[in-house]
Formats: structure tokens, sequence, C-alpha cells
């Protein structure tokens, strides 16, 4: 088992923790970066959160044309050209 690293930080008046410049580079702990807090056995345990692409992209491209309706007239378009092809027979 590896040595266990102590390190100290104060909590602030609004209750916040710094985490240690080392700690957030060895977890890759950025601005943003999402955290799980766990209580449990008279300890608090932080872990850095792990990514959920879909959480992530989630509303990502709300702003953007709508693909689905983009594939779905496309469709439409084709059914009318196969429709016209058989119609012409």
């Amino acid at each position: 088992m590896a040595k266990a690293t102590v390190m100290r930080a104060k909590v602030s008046a609004k209750g916040w923790v710094v985490i240690p410049a080392p700690l957030r580079r060895k977890y890759g702990i950025e601005p943003g970066t999402m955290v799980e807090i766990k209580d449990g056995d008279g300890k608090i345990l932080l872990f850095p959160r792990v990514s959920d692409p879909v959480e992530e992209t989630y509303g990502k491209f709300a702003d953007t044309p709508s693909l689905l309706e983009d594939v779905l007239a496309e469709r439409a378009e084709e059914r009318e050209r196969e429709e016209a092809k058989i119609r012409a027979r």
C-alpha cells in the first residue's frame, strides 16, 4: 500500500478549502472540475468526479440547427423521389 501524503489546508469562514496544487496536478483537478464528497466513519473523503461524456455534452449544441430535422427532411425527399419512380412505371 502506498504511503499516504499528509497536507494541511485551512477552512475559510465560508467553508472553503483549497486543495493543494500538487494534488490538483496529480488528479487533474482544474477550475470547474466536479468532485464528490463522501462522509463516513468519521472521515470526509473527496474524489475527483469521473467525467460523464453524455453529461458534459448535454445542451452543447442547443443553439445550432437540429440535425434530426435535417435527416427527417432528407428522408422525406428521398421517399418522394422513390414514390415518383414507382408512379412513372
